[in-house]
């Protein structure tokens, strides 16, 4: 029997941080003053747990917390309790939070005095949120623990065995049964709950850190926000369950302390966006010395942009590596990682530029035609299917979707990811775009991502951002809107566009400059939000659609 089938995060988590206890000083770092070592960090989850056990028997637990230590424990301690946790997107509008919270059917929600204040300072409405579920704060908490109890229960947790760990402070339950539900940012539509089990996890977690190959020294920085699963798996679940050390930020566009904080704490290994690492390039504080301790940098969620990654080795002599998943897929499917040499002096291939990289072990990626799902071979483009155990349970309340994104193929089931793409004959994955981003235009579908690819080549400017929306044309079927932070010259860029391949049709109608591109919680474009903004820009609809 696969011993993992009889695993949980919470299990995991008691036998990671015994391991370590005696091997590490610091398990989690907060930029903000908290040092945890392992074996603290595993006694504060438990304080943490019985509190909550008391305040919340329900199965679903929200909370609304910042990247940080506290919040850290608090997730494993809703994990410890056989609970599901639900990290709430505070970056998304107030119907999408009140919706996600309906449908989890949530009646507490964990959170923060202080993160609260923050929300207020930057102008968004948290005075809401008492109406729709109970409010707990967790600085009220931790002072309702006695300082007696907490003694104990450090002094057990640093004398006792994990079993006997286990059997009085973890709640048992099936790895089967739903450890996170992981919501959509709701731009376009109702969010989209994504239920992934205790198995899920622990499979993508068991994969990456395979390819990872963390080594004892290494520090994981942890910035990206936990109601995104990148940044929950990979800069929470995986290095606490590997025991490896955490330096927690709070604010992903926070570049200039992030990088010192790299600096100070000697992290090795960094996950972000492109929009992210962006803004690195872009600043002057931010210099390649800061970044100097940093031997991976890993990128994920979004299209790795060409100009950031060669701009972003050009300032800090750091390569980029792009990864590919999904929400969905728990979420990592397939990653580039730095090539190697075997013990004959051979090179070992484990990247490509522009590729995402190739499946990640114990994981399948096929390419077929959309409408038939039939296989399509190497080179040739279509919908991108993903199977492994990593591949969620389903989506909350949506048999019907669930079933659409998730069809028996072979007696396997597989995810479709709504990603256009193909596999080279080396096995590498390229991503085009998501079909939801091809406008037709006279017949022919043309590809957003190519068009905007196209604009950030001829303009030449790191600063740039740019993003192509569809939009209905009666005459053309859709037309080409483009947004951009850069005010730029349509009749300038036509004659360049054109050189560097762009057809008539791709050509975008129009260009309009606003004060920021919209941007999701985990830093990707909101195109959602983009394409409302441009039919609201100058009453697109009628001045263009005759064009």
């Amino acid at each position: 029997m696969n011993t993992l089938l009889a695993d949980t995060i919470g299990e995991r988590w008691v036998d990671s941080a015994k391991n370590s206890s005696f091997e590490q000083e610091y398990l989690i770092i907060d930029t903000l003053g908290a040092k945890l070592s392992p074996i603290r960090a595993l006694t504060g989850s438990i304080v943490l747990a019985r509190q909550i056990k008391k305040l919340s028997p329900e199965q679903n637990i929200a909370t609304l917390l910042p990247t940080s230590a506290g919040a850290m424990l608090c997730n494993m301690a809703i994990l410890l309790l056989g609970k599901t946790l639900v990290n709430l997107n505070y970056t998304a509008s107030t119907e999408a939070i009140k919706s996600s919270i309906q449908q989890a059917d949530i009646k507490t929600i964990y959170t923060s005095s202080r993160f609260l204040q923050r929300l207020e300072a930057r102008g968004i409405d948290t005075s809401w949120l008492e109406e729709s579920a109970e409010i707990v704060i967790l600085e009220k908490v931790r002072e309702s623990s006695s300082f007696l109890r907490q003694l104990f229960t450090l002094l057990r947790c640093k004398f006792s065995s994990p079993k006997t760990i286990k059997k009085h402070y973890l709640t048992r339950v099936n790895t089967e049964t739903p450890a996170v539900i992981l919501f959509s940012s709701g731009s376009e539509a109702d969010p989209k709950g994504i239920i992934l089990s205790h198995r899920n996890l622990l499979t993508n977690i068991d994969q990456f850190k395979v390819i990872l190959k963390a080594q004892p020294n290494d520090v994981i920085l942890a910035n990206l926000p936990l109601f995104h699963a990148l940044g929950l798996t990979v800069t929470e679940f995986m290095p606490l369950i590997e025991g490896v050390a955490i330096v927690c930020h709070a604010d992903p566009t926070d570049a200039v302390a992030t990088a010192n904080a790299i600096k100070k704490y000697n992290i090795s290994i960094m996950f972000g966006t492109s929009t992210f690492y962006r803004l690195y390039i872009r600043n002057p504080k931010v210099t390649k010395e800061l970044l100097e301790p940093l031997r991976l940098v890993i990128a994920g969620a979004e299209k790795l942009q060409t100009e950031v990654r060669e701009e972003f080795f050009t300032k800090f002599e750091k390569y980029i590596y792009e990864g590919y998943g999904a929400t969905e897929t728990a979420p990592v499917a397939s990653v580039n990682m730095p090539d190697e040499t075997d013990n004959d002096g051979n090179i070992i291939i484990n990247h490509k530029p522009n590729s995402v990289g190739m499946p990640i072990p114990d994981t399948e990626i096929i390419i077929v035609d959309p409408d038939s799902l039939e296989l399509l071979p190497a080179g040739e483009s279509g919908m991108i299917l993903i199977h492994g155990g990593q591949v969620m349970q389903g989506y909350l309340n949506n048999p019907e979707k669930t079933k659409q994104a998730l069809p028996e193929i072979d007696d396997k089931t597989w995810y479709v990811s709504g990603d256009k793409g193909y596999l080279d004959e080396d096995g590498f994955l390229f991503i085009q775009d998501r079909y939801s981003r091809f406008a037709k235009i006279g017949g022919e579908m043309i590809a957003l991502g190519l068009v905007e690819a196209a604009i950030r080549k001829v303009v030449g400017d790191i600063e740039l951002e740019v993003v192509a929306v569809n939009i209905p044309n009666p005459k053309k079927g859709e037309t080409i809107i483009v947004l951009t932070n850069r005010s730029l010259d349509q009749k300038e860029l036509r004659d360049k566009l054109l050189d560097n391949g762009l057809t008539s049709l791709s050509l975008p109608s129009a260009y309009f400059l606003v004060d920021e591109i919209p941007k999701l919680g985990s830093g990707k474009t909101d195109f959602g939000t983009a394409k409302n903004h441009a039919l609201r820009i100058g009453e697109i609809g009628s001045k263009y659609n005759n064009k």
